[in-house]
């Protein structure tokens, strides 16, 4: 037997089952470390894991390009961040199968927010900083807006199927990495289908810029999971924000934060994004429900003079649902230019949620205007969604008795061709599939991304064998199985014709293990291959593409 653990050293790696901790897990291994500066076009590739080390700029006129499926690391103690500063681009464009992944290096189990830094997009835009341009907050220097001649059909590059994961570093107060910032960033550029999930900071921050947005999820953020400011103007449409009722801010935590700029000028131009269709779910599954951090604050903070408007959304569960902050906040409501139309606020204790800090002006009145279209109920419940406040499988879908089934409308004359028409309120319908199946992960303390196993849902005493990772793979892939007993053990590959290839694994092993097995194919050729795992009277076989 001693021999036997001595030849299997290279072979196997062996990880203990979860949640149970193992202090000596060691941080994700890596392929390369990428620092410093990009100055011209690069690409990144989904047979490699990369750690990125400290501020990494990527500078104009370079392009950097991100192949689907690729697993990015940020390293903990440089403070890991990807800058694109202006004139330079990103192409991450992943796919529903093969999102791209920025995540933490730290072990599974061991990860927590803030583990890196994120990423900072800097666009050529207009912002209302005056000069038009400015400073990104968080320390790395990076400059954003276009001066003088800004474009607003600036194009940074493309954000698709993106998740960022255990981000967002706060350097100081005012002046942090968030999970995305996107910093005077132009319409030519795309984000869509990104999910940031457990930010030390804002999981999205947007100064200035008219970049339109769609698809996102904020997941367990530790501020705002919506954050606009310094004259944003873009669209944004179908979002989710979720919260852990233990993590907050102490700088107080909303749902959206909003702002014209830091001291609440009239600067143009004026912050008014045009939001649409999200779901922003609270602490408080019910207003009885007191276990939450007391730093929880607003569902929708407005202030500081911006017109932020929001149609046919669901907010709920937060001590007050929404606070119009400010004398000009209060002008632009009553004057129209602030709208909040066709919504549902809904599970809020504080005068069941809407409210303002401006004598003489009735928040409740103004948001209740029958021909504004809202609704509120006392309850979350009352609103219908079948499971939104489930912290690591959320179903954020309104039941068929929901009221979100329906009230939404666009006939209002700012929701342009860029908005897709929805008869229900909220980010998901009712009947169609989900948006965020198949690409988030809701759940990433627990995913082994040298394996592609979640070991929080994995019994580590049933016969398993999951697919292989990457799939398709060249030349190199891991296989990880689990037994239910302890037992000879046979793992062997095979072609398409039934022929055996290999024997990766014929040895006595025991149960309550994961165990990941590398299959390196550098000298087979393109194609399908199996693998099967045998012990005692069980089997399993799953294909593989091996592409050259």
């Amino acid at each position: 037997m001693k021999n036997f653990k001595t030849s299997l050293l290279s072979l196997l790696i062996l990880f203990i089952s979860l949640p149970v901790l193992n202090v000596f897990a060691q941080l994700a291994p890596v392929d390369s470390i990428i620092q410093g500066n990009i100055n011209s076009n690069a690409y990144l590739s989904r047979t490699k894991k990369y750690l990125l080390r400290g501020f990494v700029n990527v500078n104009e006129p370079a392009v950097l390009t991100i192949e689907p499926g690729t697993i990015i690391y940020g390293e903990k103690d440089s403070k890991g961040t990807l800058i694109i500063n202006r004139g330079a681009k990103i192409i991450a464009n992943g796919t529903k199968e093969s999102p791209i992944v920025f995540t933490s290096q730290q072990p599974v189990g061991q990860r927590g927010p803030g583990d890196w830094g994120g990423i900072i997009i800097a666009g050529k835009a207009r912002i209302n900083v005056p000069g038009g341009t400015a400073i990104i907050e968080g320390g790395t220097g990076t400059i954003y807006g276009g001066g003088a001649n800004p474009d607003d059909n600036d194009n940074s590059g493309i954000l698709r199927y993106v998740r960022i994961e255990f981000p967002g570093i706060a350097f100081l107060p005012d002046n942090e990495i968030n999970g995305l910032t996107l910093g005077g960033v132009g319409k030519g550029t795309t984000i869509e289908y990104v999910q940031v999930s457990y930010s030390g900071d804002d999981s999205f921050e947007w100064f200035g810029g008219n970049v339109n947005c769609r698809y996102l999820v904020s997941l367990n953020a530790i501020d705002d999971d919506f954050d606009i400011d310094f004259g944003f103007r873009g669209n944004l449409q179908f979002g989710f924000a979720l919260r852990d009722p233990n993590l907050a801010d102490i700088s107080g935590s909303n749902g959206f934060e909003t702002d014209n700029d830091g001291t609440g000028t009239y600067n143009s131009p004026r912050t008014l994004p045009v939001i649409s269709n999200f779901t922003v779910i609270g602490p408080m599954s019910d207003t009885s429900f007191t276990a939450y951090n007391p730093n929880f604050r607003r569902g929708a903070h407005i202030r500081r003079a911006a017109q932020t408007s929001i149609y046919n959304s669901i907010v709920m569960g937060f001590p007050v649902g929404l606070l119009l902050d400010g004398s000009a906040v209060r002008y632009a409501a009553v004057g129209d230019t602030l709208q909040i139309r066709n919504s549902i606020w809904a599970g809020l204790r504080k005068n069941n949620g809407i409210t303002t800090n401006q004598s003489g002006f009735n928040a409740e009145e103004w948001f209740d205007n029958p021909t504004f279209g809202n609704r509120r109920f006392v309850q979350c419940s009352q609103v219908g969604l079948i499971d939104p406040f489930n912290l690591t499988n959320p179903n954020p879908l309104p039941s068929s008795s929901s009221p979100a089934v329906s009230g939404a409308s666009f006939s209002n004359p700012r929701l342009s061709t860029f908005f897709t028409q929805t008869t229900y309120v909220g980010a998901f319908s009712p009947t169609e599939p989900r948006w965020d199946e198949g690409w988030t992960n809701y759940n990433p303390q627990y995913t082994n991304y040298a394996t592609g196993v979640d070991e929080y849902n994995v019994s580590v005493n049933s016969f398993e064998l999951f697919q292989n990772y990457p799939n398709p793979f060249n030349p190199s892939t891991k296989i990880s199985f689990s037994l239910p007993e302890n037992g000879l053990t046979t793992l062997k590959i095979f072609n398409s014709l039934g022929e055996e290839i290999k024997t990766l694994v014929n040895a006595e092993l025991e149960a309550g293990k994961i165990y990941t097995v590398e299959f390196n194919a550098s000298d087979l050729s393109s194609g399908i291959y199996f693998a099967k795992l045998s012990q005692s009277k069980n089997f399993k076989v799953i294909k593989m593409l091996l592409s050259k």
